[in-house]
């Protein structure tokens, strides 16, 4: 467990580092439409994480990114079989999720597995739905994961494993996606629902009246 979590924590720590850098050389002073909503993550953040991806949804269908983010989504990359951070963050995501839609704004959680040797559609399917009923599970082949984690900037390393109960090393951050703008936002850990609700809240506010 420790391990699993060192690593994610690593992970996690190099990832902000490259996408603050990214933010300072690309963006600058630049102007910055969700200025209001941020909580020091700063413009360019569509740029430095996100993109094009195809995964597979629980009915074994093909989508795209087009498809799947359709009204504002939390994103989340972790696996069915994760012991401890997954469940925990997946259950927060779901939380900030009802207080989000409990505004009348849309917003959906959206789950993308780092194992899809053990995650199949209906596994990830399953997963999601017991989760929340609006969340959406994706799984894909190994080179399909690997592609939109990467767009993510998201690390994650299977343990070897002789057995079915093996780990896997991942980033643990949860991605605020809105249509038309990508990438707006993310959150680590530590973020509580009510934060992520109001923070999301802004963003899609904004994103309206814009």
């Amino acid at each position: 467990m420790a391990s699993t979590r060192t690593y994610a924590l690593v992970a996690a720590t190099a990832a902000v580092a490259l996408i603050g850098g990214t933010f300072y050389a690309t963006w600058g002073g630049a102007s910055d439409l969700f200025a209001d909503c941020r909580a020091g993550t700063g413009p360019g953040l569509a740029d430095a994480l996100g993109g094009p991806f195809t995964l597979v949804d629980g009915s074994e269908t093909a989508v795209t990114d087009a498809d799947v983010i359709t009204r504002p989504s939390l994103l989340y990359f972790g696996y069915t079989n994760c012991p401890d951070v997954c469940p925990t963050d997946t259950a927060r995501n779901a939380e900030a999720t009802d207080l989000v839609q409990a505004e009348g704004l849309e917003f959906q959680p959206v789950f993308i597995t780092v194992d899809p040797a053990r995650d199949t559609p209906e596994v990830v399917d399953q997963y999601a739905s017991w989760m929340h009923p609006d969340m959406v599970g994706l799984t894909g082949s190994p080179e399909q994961v690997k592609a939109a984690a990467d767009a993510f900037k998201v690390y994650f390393r299977p343990h070897e494993a002789d057995d079915a109960f093996y780990l896997v090393d991942h980033t643990a951050y949860s991605y605020l996606v809105l249509p038309g703008h990508g990438t707006v936002d993310y959150f680590s850990r530590d973020t509580t629902p009510e934060e992520i609700a109001s923070r999301s809240a802004c963003f899609i506010r904004t994103a309206a009246a814009n």
